[in-house]
């Protein structure tokens, strides 16, 4: 494929806040981009040089998308597969279906982890909640245990500890109905001492330039929510390394153009991967302030064949985010307050209804300590 130069349309698949601030930094290198999502309303529409709103399966929009843009991308990765089939014959397309196809669901995910022989906690696919115990026992599952959906789960959504028998019947049952899955994907419950990301990057030249990486980025969730990251991420060398090498790894065995984000566990037993992402991660959004080249900008390079940017970042740095629970029933939190920080940079989403769990922004702080970044940006938060 040609490399698309400034002045070129990207398309987008998705309109959330990822597709926004890819909007952002491709739009300042003087790219234009096509927004395609299902959505009416949208943050990454409010921004985008063109938007198409129609379904992920209405081939005749998606051929138009595909006649007016020079490379497809993804902001999240609850598309149909079939959609970037169709679109690959039309445009290149990255990541490709193939990539998409195992990070969109939990147990291919996992199929493909074990068979590469990543270290990954023990998990199996459950099928019905009357075989739920003997397949737990098979697969050498105490409790307690994690019950997730296979597909169509992010944020916590999809998942359930359950500590007994009458708990994981009860939690298959409801995962089942409320998200519409007839599978579940049960794992061993992990003591973790930590949780951190890496964020790969990979265009399609080849050779050592064909990799860059972000992080490891240390990570604290609240109700399985993201809530704060910072990096760099209090790791030794030797997991920084492995966690590295892994993520490099997974995306030249999926042969994946693009990002690629690796969450990853730490135990007391070493490093175990733990999903796939394949676009720009929640726990990225440091890289805007913090790198010489951010995350949604290094996106645009991959997918346009360009040289990757440098990712050493300038100094540590802190992100939290912002939730609709922070938001008052009339009117705005006080970011006049959390500016008083000089140091904070607040992103929002332009997302119109504020709801409990919901990330309308973040903050953003930089400092000299990942310690300090973490202080700066919570007490930004904690002024609104």
């Amino acid at each position: 494929m040609r490399q698309i130069e400034p002045g070129g349309t990207i398309g987008m698949l998705g309109g959330g806040q990822l597709g926004r601030m890819f909007c952002f930094a491709a739009q300042a290198m003087g790219y234009k981009v096509t927004v395609y999502t299902d959505e009416e309303k949208s943050p990454a529409g409010q921004v985008a040089n063109k938007l198409i709103c129609a379904s992920y399966l209405d081939e005749n929009a998606l051929a138009q998308f595909a006649s007016a843009v020079d490379v497809v991308t993804l902001e999240f990765e609850n598309i149909p597969v079939e959609t970037l089939r169709f679109l690959a014959a039309l445009v290149p397309v990255y990541p490709d279906e193939k990539t998409l196809y195992v990070a969109q669901n939990r147990q291919r995910e996992k199929d493909f982890l074990q068979a590469g022989n990543y270290p990954i906690a023990a998990f199996t696919l459950i099928k019905s909640a009357h075989h739920l115990q003997s397949q737990l026992s098979s697969a050498h599952i105490k409790f307690p245990a994690v019950l997730k959906t296979a597909g169509f789960g992010y944020d916590g959504k999809g998942q359930r500890v359950v500590q007994n028998a009458d708990e994981a019947a009860a939690a298959f049952a409801q995962l089942s109905s409320a998200n519409k899955q007839t599978e579940v994907v049960a794992e061993a419950f992990i003591s973790i001492e930590k949780e951190f990301s890496v964020i790969g990057a990979r265009n399609y030249q080849g050779g050592e330039s064909a990799f860059e990486y972000f992080g490891p980025i240390e990570n604290k969730h609240v109700n399985h929510i993201l809530d704060v990251s910072s990096l760099p991420a209090r790791l030794n060398q030797e997991w920084v390394d492995k966690a590295v090498a892994i993520t490099r790894s997974i995306m030249e065995e999926l042969d994946t153009v693009g990002l690629l984000c690796v969450e990853f566990f730490l135990t007391a037993d070493g490093i175990l991967v733990n999903e796939l992402a394949p676009r720009p991660h929640n726990s990225g959004h440091l890289t805007i302030e913090a790198c010489p080249t951010s995350q949604f900008e290094q996106q645009l390079r991959a997918v346009c064949g360009l040289t990757l940017g440098a990712t050493t970042p300038f100094h540590s740095a802190a992100m939290v985010n912002l939730l609709g629970d922070l938001w008052p029933e009339v009117g705005q939190p006080n970011f006049a307050a959390a500016l008083t920080t000089s140091e904070a940079h607040v992103h929002l989403y332009g997302k119109e209804e504020a709801r409990p769990g919901r990330k309308m922004g973040h903050i953003t702080a930089v400092a000299e300590s990942g310690s300090l970044a973490v202080e700066l940006a919570l007490k930004a938060r904690s002024s609104l």
